[in-house]
């Protein structure tokens, strides 16, 4: 349970970075609807992982750690529907750590998971007389 706190600890620091950058100006702009988007599904997948012990919010949280990650590493280097940013600033170094934690914490799980789940029983062969 510890591990899923650290995921939706990070999931809501990203969302939170979102929403006080979308606050401050990025609404205007035109990536403004995906950073609201962010703070929207960070938040409902934040509450996911502390509520459902299924693999989907694992797997929800690696995919919006790098969804997230990814889409700022293509707007700081060939731009992102018109917006071109840089690796400048403590709201960027804060998401960007929360997001790669997400990455980390969601694989983890994915995996821990997977070491727990039992393998399917083979059905019995039967001999026909």
């Amino acid at each position: 349970m510890r591990l899923r706190g650290v995921g939706a600890v990070a999931l809501l620091v990203s969302a939170g970075v979102h929403l006080y950058l979308w606050f401050d100006g990025v609404k205007n702009q035109s990536v403004g609807p995906m950073f609201l988007m962010n703070v929207v599904a960070g938040v409902v997948i934040a509450v996911l992982l502390l509520r459902w012990e299924h693999w989907i919010p694992a797997f929800l949280t690696a995919g919006f750690g790098a969804a997230t990650l990814g889409a700022f590493i293509i707007a700081s280097t060939v731009g992102l529907l018109g917006v071109h940013t840089e690796w400048a600033g403590l709201s960027v170094w804060t998401a960007a750590v929360a997001e790669v934690v997400c990455i980390v914490v969601g694989g983890l799980l994915l995996m821990r998971g997977r070491a727990m789940t039992p393998p399917l029983a083979s059905p019995r062969k039967t001999h026909a007389s």
